[in-house]
Parts: structure tokens; C-alpha cells; sequence
């Protein structure tokens, strides 16, 4: 059965979309996605935060932030909520963790890669404790 990891923030305009796209690169996609969400979405992703991923070939260029709805959590197997504290979505039934990560939004590009790649680094320690590598199949 599909899994489906959502990551999300307040404003899904980096943290959430970085751990998302990273995830669906990375994960066995038989198995497992990942959706973002965020509870007041910006009007588009941060563009430092569109830079430091389109270095390492991801292009969030045409990604729009969305809203966290209950339809959108329905059915989801872990929520990874990306340190926005009293801000964070609760959301009732599935796993939880919370990434405590700087935000972002306005942050010089080196600090921004920073946080691009200590997102990377959880989210390949997540998808290795889970099982859900594509080394996995077959």
C-alpha cells in the first residue's frame, strides 16, 4: 500500500517544499511520496530557496505553496512538521516528528544552502530508517 509523507510549515514556501522534493528524489515512489502544505501559504516559493535547489538539479520554479486541509491530510501515514512551533498544523491520527529548522525566508543564499542541505541529510536518515530507499526494490 502507497504511503504519503506530508511535510508541513506555515507559509510552504521552503522548508516543507525543499523536504518534499528532496524525499520524492530520493524515496522508492512504489512505495512512498511526499506532499507539502503549509497553514497560510505564501504566493510562491522563496526565490533563494528556488536557487539553492535548482544547484543541486531540483526546480521548484513552478511550484505553487498550498493549504493544509483535512482533505489533504486524510489517509497521510507520517506528518514531519518543519519548526514553526505554536504555528505548526495539529494534525489528528497520523506519526509525527518535528524538525526544528530555521526558517528561510529572507536569509542570504549560503545560509539558505545550509538549511537545504540539513533538510536533505534528515530526510535521507528518514526514508533509511523506514525503508523506503530505492536500493530497496526488486
Amino acid at each position: 500500500m502507497m504511503k504519503t509523507v506530508l511535510f508541513a510549515c506555515v507559509h510552504n514556501a521552503g522548508r516543507s517544499q525543499i523536504a518534499a522534493a528532496f524525499f520524492n528524489a530520493m524515496a522508492d515512489p512504489s512505495t512512498v511520496c511526499a506532499l507539502s502544505a503549509g497553514t497560510e501559504p505564501a504566493e510562491r516559493v522563496h526565490p533563494a530557496v528556488v536557487e539553492a535547489m535548482r544547484e543541486v538539479g531540483i526546480d521548484l520554479s513552478h511550484v505553487k505553496p498550498r493549504l493544509l486541509t483535512p482533505e489533504l491530510t486524510a489517509g497521510v501515514h507520517m506528518l514531519v512538521t518543519m519548526g514553526c512551533g505554536e504555528a505548526c498544523p495539529i494534525v489528528p491520527g497520523p506519526r509525527r516528528e518535528d524538525w526544528p529548522l530555521s526558517d528561510p525566508q529572507g536569509q542570504p543564499l549560503e545560509q539558505v544552502r545550509a538549511i537545504r542541505d540539513e533538510i536533505q541529510e534528515r530526510v535521507r536518515k528518514l526514508i533509511a530508517a523506514e525503508g523506503w530507499d530505492q536500493s530497496k526494490r526488486g
